[in-house]
């Protein structure tokens, strides 16, 4: 009989080895997944901060607050008066107005152009435009506008008989200032103010007395 051929046998697998190798590959995925978690968690509550950041920013420093325009005075420039009483007709007549604008925001306040219309009752006899401007974080501007009085529709009025019986004209002046506030680079905010004013003109010493103004904001 042939003798039979011997084959070697396989090496025997090594058990332990392969078990500690999957564990190992548990352990780094285990591992890998717990870093994965802390990641997003860490960019959850850095997202979360920054919201809220904004946020109260928004509703603080960055909260728009109302610009305040004031009628600081009122001079009389140029009048041509018969007696002493009554304004010549055909001349001119011109007043001029300190106007402020107090920026209470930590951002600038860049307004149009400033318009004032001067009243005698219910009349329009005097408007002027003030020119563009800035008023810079939380200061305030100044600015004088002329007023140009039509002496014609003053002395067509059928109640400056009885003003000039009493030495005084009462008049009132309509202000509007339109601008935008803004923030950085997305937030922006316009602001419309308008301010009425009472006053009184005295014809002997050419002074205005008892002025009182209320302004209107908008946003």
């Amino acid at each position: 009989m042939a003798e039979e051929q011997v084959r070697p046998l396989a090496p025997a697998t090594d058990r332990h080895h392969s078990s500690s190798d999957d564990e190992e590959i548990v352990l780094k995925k285990t591992a890998r997944r717990k870093k994965y978690i802390k990641l997003c968690g860490f960019m959850l509550v850095i997202i979360v901060l920054s919201v809220v950041v904004v946020v109260t920013l928004i509703f603080t420093i960055f909260k728009v607050k109302d610009p305040e325009i004031k009628m600081n005075g009122v001079t009389v420039d140029k009048i041509d008066l018969i007696n002493g009483t009554i304004p010549r007709p055909g001349t001119n007549m011109s007043l001029t107005a300190d106007i402020s604008v107090k920026n209470p925001n930590f951002s600038s306040f860049r307004y149009k152009n400033t318009t004032t219309s001067l009243y005698y009752h219910g009349a329009v006899i005097g408007e002027a435009r003030g020119p563009p401007g800035q008023s810079k974080a939380r200061r305030t501007t100044r600015m004088n506008i002329t007023i140009a009085i039509i002496v014609d529709s003053l002395l067509g009025n059928p109640e400056l008989q009885n003003d000039l019986g009493t030495g005084l004209l009462t008049m009132s002046s309509y202000t509007s200032v339109g601008g935008r506030v803004k923030f950085l680079t997305f937030i922006k905010k316009h602001v419309s103010v308008r301010m009425n004013c009472t006053m009184k003109f005295n014809i002997s010493s050419r002074s205005i007395e008892d002025q009182k103004c209320k302004r209107k904001v908008k946003l």
